[in-house]
């Protein structure tokens, strides 16, 4: 992978994720995730938030050319997102909720859910985008 496509789908991943998790966690349905308990007694750490999610970007710039199999590169980006989507998913939703037990309720896995299929398919578009084929290269690979 050229290192121009690694800084980018790292950066697009950032850019995305942490704006899209602050407003939807923080602010959109901030009242919802208190009710359930989900923050605890302490406001989040946002500066850990950011971190976690500038490390994500990096493992998936990682991973991403072994995703890459010479089709369409939509195809490619949405499959990319929604594996590596799935996986945080598990992390972040399933685990949590075994672990905490307090948002394990249907309405927590519905947010959460729609949240990271919103936010993986913004990822699958921008990965789609930022590996497109050059002209004269093809299948953009």
């Amino acid at each position: 992978m050229r290192v121009k496509n690694f800084i980018l789908t790292a950066l697009a991943y950032l850019l995305l994720t942490f704006p899209c998790a602050y407003i939807w966690h923080l602010v959109v349905f901030r009242s919802f995730y208190e009710r359930i308990g989900y923050f605890g007694e302490k406001e989040p750490i946002v500066a850990l938030g950011f971190l976690t999610i500038a490390v994500q970007g990096l493992l998936l710039s990682y991973a991403y050319p072994f995703f890459q199999r010479g089709e369409h590169v939509l195809v490619e980006g949405m499959r990319a997102a929604a594996i590596f989507g799935g996986l945080i998913m598990s992390v972040q939703v399933v685990a949590a909720a075994a672990k905490n037990h307090a948002p394990a309720t249907a309405e927590w896995f519905l947010f959460e859910s729609l949240y990271f299929v919103i936010q993986f398919t913004l990822i699958g578009f921008a990965l789609a985008f930022i590996h497109r084929p050059k002209k004269g290269v093809a299948n953009g690979v």
